[in-house]
């Protein structure tokens, strides 16, 4: 429909416009006070400066916002550069994901659907890649940007454009089934992630050795991690498939 492809312009357009709007940091602007600063080499110039961390709209709405609440200590900023004004944008990246499932419902062959998708991703990618190249929206993912709003949207249908046309229209489904297993129980995966990852790291140094991680070198120790975690989430995953437990909302 017409009226989301108009929501996601007003959403991206209006949350670029308001950084851009708000004014840069001025000579006497106190950065160690927001956790920031001037000679920080990942600092933007020009335009784009408007999202410089910590320095921007999403930051000054943070410290009048967030202490409007009673608090023993008063909200300065936060170390990471997140912001709660960052749902805005993200509302945009759910109205694509509304856009592709529209396409999906919708009458048309299934290669033209995928061809479909296949030119939003292409188009995403150009509209996020440009705007940040030029200075007119930097592409940042921690406080999703409107340009990462487009790149990682353009993603995600060249994926979905990718996954559908093998496994949809082509019928080639049964490699996928170790992504079957994850994707029909995606709750309880990003619950996993978010509340057990330390227990599994953990219990496997206590059992195991504290430096069990390191056995390819301590370069490769994240990924050692990364790579166990990963197998014990699926074989829990698994278990809930094989019984036919899935966490619905």
């Amino acid at each position: 429909p017409k009226w989301q492809w108009l929501a996601l312009a007003v959403v991206l357009v209006g949350y670029w416009a308001a950084f851009a709007l708000y004014p840069l940091p001025g000579p006497n602007f106190d950065y160690a006070s927001a956790g920031a600063t001037p000679n920080w080499p990942y600092n933007f110039t020009g335009f784009a400066a408007h999202w410089n961390k910590n320095t921007n709209l999403a930051w000054a709405f943070d410290r009048w916002f967030l202490n409007l609440f009673r608090s023993d200590k008063s909200f300065l900023f936060n170390g990471g550069g997140y912001a709660t004004l960052s749902f805005i944008p993200t509302l945009g990246t759910m109205i694509l994901g509304l856009i592709a499932g529209g396409w999906l419902k919708g009458g048309g062959t299934g290669w033209s659907k995928a061809g479909w998708l296949a030119l939003a991703g292409v188009a995403g990618l150009a509209l996020g890649i440009a705007a940040d190249s030029y200075g007119i929206c930097p592409s940042v993912k921690r406080i999703w940007t409107p340009a990462w709003t487009l790149f990682s949207g353009g993603w995600c249908f060249l994926f979905l454009a990718g996954f559908y046309a093998v496994m949809d229209v082509m019928q080639l489904q049964t490699w996928a089934f170790p992504l079957r297993v994850v994707g029909m129980n995606s709750i309880a995966a990003y619950c996993m992630a978010a509340l057990i990852h330390p227990f599994i790291v953990g219990t496997l140094r206590t059992h195991l050795g504290s430096d069990v991680f390191k056995v390819w070198g301590e370069a490769y120790e994240p990924l050692a991690i990364g790579a166990v975690v990963l197998t014990v989430y699926w074989l829990i995953l698994f278990w809930m498939y094989r019984r036919g437990i899935f966490l619905r909302i």
